[in-house]
């Protein structure tokens, strides 16, 4: 009874306060709306935790068939790449959670009996989008790996797959965190699109929201400083590990804040 007094009286202070610079957040009084926005922070923050994982597992595997010697391997890679590079991440949901989607709940037998919902296909289409950027970057560092650590690494024995799990690849993500973070910050970004197809993430929160009251300014400020405190806090995770994982005379190193 004394927590729900004072945590009555600390938001009573903080939308007074607010209001005192000309913001309205009086929704925050109102239950319903309340959880709905605290239920869409959360649901961002699980999008970004599920969606980065599943986009550095693709960019890895992607690479992997990229700089195959096989054609039936790097030909559909490069394909790919190229399809979700060219095209809108918007327009690639769409036909996911519309298209492809709907021929699966067909295949199933009608919609009750498919298993992937809205949120599958966010996380399918952003995660394979931001793979695709990896691949190119961990391409680039895997050529980069000098041709003197392969030919050591065959002289010891090893076969294709292990010189790429052993010695290429570990490099090669030394040589593209730049460019991997920066896919990262990207990623966490397109969680947006998520809003396209009721996904109830934070910014179709907010929408919803916005729709019933006059506060777009209010709710565009706490989504600008939500999505920087996040980027921000990811850009100087990736600026550590730069430094942690330097090779001396291979790679950049970021200097961060």
């Amino acid at each position: 009874m004394a927590d729900t007094l004072l945590a009555s009286i600390t938001l009573d202070g903080a939308i007074t306060f607010a209001k005192g610079y000309g913001l309205n957040f009086s929704f925050l009084k109102s239950a319903y709306e309340r959880d709905m926005w605290l239920e869409g922070f959360r649901t961002t923050l699980v999008l970004i935790a599920v969606t980065i994982p599943v986009s550095l597992a693709g960019g890895i595997l992607l690479a992997g068939c990229l700089t195959a010697k096989n054609r039936l391997l790097s030909l559909p890679a490069r394909l790919f790449v190229e399809l979700t590079r060219n095209t809108p991440t918007l327009v690639q949901l769409v036909c996911a959670f519309l298209g492809l989607n709907m021929l699966i709940s067909d295949a199933l037998g009608g919609a009750g009996r498919n298993p992937f919902g809205a949120f599958f296909w966010v996380v399918t289409v952003v995660g394979m989008h931001g793979a695709a950027y990896h691949a190119e970057a961990l391409r680039a560092g895997i050529e980069a790996v000098p041709d003197t650590m392969r030919e050591a690494a065959r002289s010891l024995g090893f076969g294709r797959l292990e010189i790429l799990r052993w010695v290429e690849l570990p490099l090669a993500l030394r040589i593209a965190l730049p460019a991997i973070f920066n896919n990262l910050v990207n990623i966490v970004k397109l969680t947006t699109v998520a809003s396209a197809v009721a996904v109830g993430e934070i910014t179709y929160a907010s929408i919803m929201i916005w729709t019933q009251r006059d506060i777009v300014v209010e709710l565009m400020i706490v989504l600008l400083l939500f999505f920087s405190a996040i980027n921000l806090a990811l850009s100087q995770v990736g600026f550590w590990l730069e430094r942690r994982l330097r090779t001396p005379g291979l790679g950049p190193t970021g200097q961060g804040l």
